[in-house]
């Protein structure tokens, strides 16, 4: 692997198999400006390049201080990290870091100046946040909250967000509809840390996982999961969406089948489960976004 082409390395660090999580909230999110008749796809374009570049910031944040911290180690069960198997340096990481999030800036300063000053507030905080993920003096993914920063930026803000681009409303509506989006990429995460329980404790990285243990982690994956398939009842009942809405339900199995993986899997094996769940993530969000069109 040491003597790998160098972008191929960097491909690796960006995750590319949890990347879905940076696509859905920006799909869905112009799926919902498009079904209220607003819609402007250099909007969404350049949303979903910052999106998925302050994922790959966030990642590449992620991947450096877990390794300086020593959450990642040989004893590593997930995907190979490139800091620890010496793919690329500090330096590299960190020279890396500053120019995802400075193009992801710089490219938010076009929709900012088409929309407005609330997306420059909204790109700072995201990338501030992505930072403080394992950064600073108080990383999120080491003290529990995690899960609920995936849940809010790749959910709830991402979705909202993009909604407001195409139509600078702030909607309950588009609020709603951010719920099962931030619940699908959030489990991802829950995957990842329901593997890891075990070397994040000894790492001393208190995730969510870490703190209600494995059998509670699954009941968060599985509750997770129950409100993606709640809110097609709530868009159908009362606000009038079609039988499109449900178009969702038609992942049943794919969740069916990811519960029992995480139930059954131990160790490595889990790899494939998390793999499958971001893939998840992406179908949910690509039927729920036909639904909300048609």
């Amino acid at each position: 692997m040491k003597n790998s082409p160098k972008y191929k390395n960097w491909i690796l660090a960006s995750r590319p198999k949890t990347l879905p999580a940076s696509f859905v909230p920006v799909m869905v999110g112009s799926a919902l400006a498009i079904s209220q008749g607003k819609f402007f796809l250099l909007y969404s374009i350049a949303a979903l390049i910052c999106s998925v570049l302050i994922q790959i910031g966030t990642n590449f944040t992620n991947d450096l201080y877990d390794y300086l911290k020593g959450a990642d180690n040989e004893k590593r069960k997930g995907p190979l990290r490139v800091l620890v198997s010496g793919l690329i340096s500090v330096k590299e990481m960190k020279i890396g870091i500053s120019l995802v999030f400075g193009l992801a800036f710089l490219l938010g300063l076009y929709l900012v100046y088409s929309t407005g000053i609330l997306i420059l507030v909204v790109g700072i905080i995201s990338i501030i946040a992505g930072i403080a993920y394992t950064a600073g003096p108080f990383p999120l993914a080491y003290n529990g909250l995690g899960d609920l920063f995936v849940f809010i930026f790749f959910g709830v803000v991402g979705t909202m967000g993009t909604f407001y681009l195409h139509t600078q409303e702030i909607s309950f509506l588009a609020f709603i509809i951010s719920a099962p989006v931030g619940a699908v990429t959030t489990n991802i995460l829950v995957v990842n840390n329901y593997r890891d329980i075990n070397e994040d404790k000894e790492a001393g990285k208190i995730t969510m996982a870490v703190i209600i243990g494995k059998y509670f982690t699954t009941v968060e994956f599985i509750l997770l999961l129950i409100l993606c398939y709640t809110v097609s009842i709530i868009l159908h009942l009362n606000f009038d969406y079609s039988y499109w809405v449900f178009l969702p339900y038609l992942t049943i199995p794919i969740a069916v089948l990811l519960t029992r993986m995480l139930i059954i899997y131990k160790d490595e094996e889990l790899n494939k489960t998390l793999e499958l769940t971001a893939k998840f993530s992406g179908i949910y969000g690509l039927l729920l976004s036909i639904g909300l069109i048609l």
